[in-house]
């Protein structure tokens, strides 16, 4: 328990690190790039610290490692690159004065809700189980989470450089079937975990994993908040979108 408690203290510390550093940028969009890469490191740590299995604790560093990293890299690209997200930018005029003061303690909510989801790799670190072919099944959900949000991302990165894409939705490759494509993906890569879990004491700990991101994606942070800014800027071909496709789950699209 000691060494959680050192690791949640940590969580803190990199997210007010994270708070001076958007203070100067004026970019709080920050927050999504350092929490990815905190919980990468999260599934490292615990890697390197855990008991379990050699096979476990390797396959938690490189599943939770390489994704938190790609996902972070792959945000601090869009992050340095853009104007800050309209979400933060939201949360900036409804706080108004106290915008800092709130962003503080929405950082150290990030590094609470990281910290949560560390036990995840804890459990998996600490499985004493050999590779078996619950081992392989987790990897190959990984490895299709992993490749599908990297499609998906790719395929909007691509839509957005066109020129006739102002204004407009895309609708092409996952975009097609999934509203949401990345978040799909991004919850697919917790459901690996459960699986890494079997055999090891508290593997249902591991179902926080998947359980919490759907919350977080569905209800909180994720949806909500993403298509309230579409709505805004993309108007009716947006709303047409939203009547024809799946919020979440990949399904062929309404006629």
């Amino acid at each position: 328990m000691r060494i959680q408690l050192v690791l949640l203290l940590f969580s803190a510390i990199i997210m007010c690190l994270t708070w001076l550093y958007q203070r100067r940028v004026d970019n709080a969009g920050w927050v999504d790039v350092v929490w990815s890469a905190l919980l990468g490191a999260l599934a490292i740590i615990h890697a390197w610290l855990g008991d379990g299995s050699e096979s476990m604790r390797l396959l938690t560093a490189v599943m939770g490692g390489f994704w938190g990293l790609r996902l972070a890299w792959h945000l601090g690209v869009r992050v340095a690159g853009e104007p800050e997200d309209g979400r933060y930018q939201a949360m900036r005029q409804r706080w108004g004065e106290k915008q800092q003061s709130n962003l503080l303690w929405f950082f150290l909510a990030q590094a609470l809700v990281a910290w949560l989801f560390g036990w995840v790799f804890w459990v998996t670190a600490n499985n004493p189980a050999g590779f078996s072919s619950w081992a392989v099944l987790a990897v190959i959900v990984w490895l299709v989470a992993i490749s599908g949000e990297s499609i998906a991302d790719r395929q909007l990165a691509r839509f957005k450089h066109r020129p006739d894409s102002q204004g407009k939705t895309c609708r092409e490759g996952l975009w097609r079937y999934s509203r949401h494509p990345n978040y799909f993906f991004e919850w697919l890569h917790w459901c690996s975990y459960p699986l890494l879990a079997v055999g090891g004491g508290y593997w249902w700990l591991a179902l926080l994993g998947p359980v919490v991101m759907l919350l977080f994606l569905y209800r909180l942070t994720g949806i909500p908040y993403t298509e309230q800014q579409a709505l805004k800027s993309r108007g009716d071909d947006y709303r047409e979108y939203q009547r024809t496709t799946s919020a979440f789950f990949p399904w062929p699209p309404k006629n």
